[in-house]
């Protein structure tokens, strides 16, 4: 067999390189974003309405040149303006700001990690709702989570967490955020598309969080490193993250994405570990193969029903 036939096609490669680029952003983003945190005394509150009110405008902009005036036609549907509301407020914001939270009250690592519980929870929902027993890889995917939750929030040992209690809750309360952003906007992302959908969701997030938290209503101390930070979480971490997520779609399947966004957990967990020097022992190391080793199975699980 010849070395050109056991090459991948390019469009699949760009796809590839695509979906690594955009996950280890998002991963790095929450590095990023704990160094502001805890070595600049930021607050998850300033940092989640900044995120989502520049980088709802800058996506939206975005998908004005690429859609027009489309971008408003979400805002004549009547049936579509308390979704993607909801979308704003219990998806998007809340999403943000249980996953800064936890990492506010804890590290990147082990907030993206328990944030990849989300599958998993989708996954119960939505045998309930088809009122069905899950088969046995969905047992299995399960009870892989809850162990390796388990490994990951206490290292191991059966006398005390290896992060705080906040962590853990915010953690979690992000893994049930992040099923309800991923389901709820089902409807208007197949009717809009996820640029508009996540654009508005993102500007009505931010604004309505102004209420609670003002964006000038700043805590900290600014450096250039945290001029730089701020920039990355928002820039990079958000938007070109995004984009490159969504233009993998074009090259590769959903099922490919899924998996290969598995990358995000690994970067925010290596970065942690060797730039904030966050302790990770082997317990933790161990649980968060088994919560993404849950990615995997519950993607074949999906692959094969479609």
């Amino acid at each position: 067999m010849s070395s050109e036939s056991l090459a991948l096609p390019h469009g699949r490669v760009k796809g590839i390189i695509l979906v690594l680029i955009g996950a280890i952003l998002w991963g790095t983003s929450g590095t990023v974003a704990q160094f502001l945190f805890q070595k600049q005394g930021f607050s998850a509150e300033w940092l989640v309405v900044i995120r989502l009110l520049v980088s709802g405008v800058l996506l939206l902009l975005f998908a004005y040149q690429k859609e027009g005036s489309k971008i408003w036609g979400v805002w004549k549907d009547r049936r579509a303006i308390f979704q993607i509301i909801l979308f704003g407020i219990c998806g998007m914001l809340a999403v943000q700001y249980t996953y800064f939270a936890a990492i506010q009250h804890g590290n990147a690592a082990t907030a993206t990690v328990l944030q990849y519980m989300g599958p998993v929870i989708i996954t119960c929902y939505l045998a309930i709702v088809a009122k069905r027993l899950p088969n046995v890889m969905e047992i299995s995917s399960v009870a892989l989570a809850v162990v390796g939750t388990y490994l990951l929030v206490t290292g191991g040992s059966v006398h005390s967490l290896s992060i705080s209690g906040w962590a853990v809750f915010w953690g979690i309360s992000s893994a049930f955020a992040l099923a309800f952003y991923t389901l709820q906007p089902i409807r208007l992302l197949k009717k809009w598309g996820s640029m508009i959908v996540v654009g508005w969701g993102m500007l009505i997030g931010g604004f309505g969080f102004s209420f609670i938290h003002p964006p000038w209503k700043f805590e900290g101390e600014w450096s250039l490193p945290a001029y730089f930070a701020v920039v990355f979480v928002v820039v990079f971490g958000t938007l070109v993250a995004f984009y490159c997520y969504l233009e993998s779609l074009r090259y590769i399947s959903a099922t490919e994405t899924s998996l290969l966004a598995c990358a995000e957990p690994l970067s925010a967990t290596f970065l942690s570990v060797i730039w904030l020097h966050v302790a990770f022992g082997a317990g933790e190391w161990i649980g968060t193969f088994f919560i993404l080793t849950t990615i995997v199975i519950l993607s074949f699980i999906k692959e094969k029903r479609a």
